[in-house]
């Protein structure tokens, strides 16, 4: 079954997740309207500054789609800012987000820019070799509630994380070569979207 990918393109690596998408054996194209969102079958929130993001959201009216796909069976993968957003609780504020994954993450947890490294990670789900895990002003995940997944720790700290129809990544995934985390995604959104069409039949 064929899928579509969006990837929000308002802020971050939008060509990089695309490219990405399509080296895993997927398909994906970027959006900013309210029409695109609706139109695909999942939606990478890729990096950015997280406050502008969310404020963009609200401002053209797309804060509502987004938070209602993952009922709708449209998986959303979160990376870095989209990790923050996707949290309902933020360390420290009380800027715009998306709110869907029950999890308090912390902005900046590894430092700042210049603090920028890369890891080798294993991740639940992911067979094979450790991924490498590009960590840039990173967030991480303070406090896990139940029903959420951890898939990945980095020094005790939750950094990939899973609830339901929502996937949320510390790092920067696209910006290896290894496009195992897209294929993990790729088939989450298909396995939802043969949940979406039985529902409709």
């Amino acid at each position: 079954m064929s899928v579509v990918i969006g990837v929000l393109a308002l802020q971050g690596d939008v060509r990089e997740h695309i490219e990405a998408v399509c080296k895993a054996g997927g398909h994906a194209i970027s959006v900013r309207t309210r029409e695109e969102l609706e139109a695909v079958d999942g939606l990478i929130i890729p990096g950015g500054e997280s406050t502008t993001v969310g404020k963009l959201l609200e401002r053209f009216g797309l804060m509502p789609v987004v938070r209602g796909m993952p009922a709708d069976n449209k998986p959303i993968f979160g990376t870095c800012t989209g990790m923050i957003l996707l949290a309902s609780d933020i360390e420290g504020s009380s800027q715009p987000r998306i709110g869907v994954m029950d999890i308090l993450v912390r902005r900046n947890a590894f430092g700042r820019q210049v603090d920028s490294f890369e890891a080798d990670l294993p991740v639940h789900g992911i067979d094979g070799l450790p991924v490498r895990a590009v960590f840039i002003r990173a967030p991480f995940v303070s406090e896990v509630r139940p029903g959420v997944e951890v898939l990945a720790e980095f020094q005790g700290h939750p950094v990939m994380v899973r609830e339901g129809n929502c996937l949320a990544a510390s790092f920067h995934p696209e910006l290896t070569d290894d496009t195992r985390i897209h294929q993990y995604f790729l088939q989450l959104v298909t396995a939802a979207k043969i949940r979406r069409e039985e529902s409709n039949k």
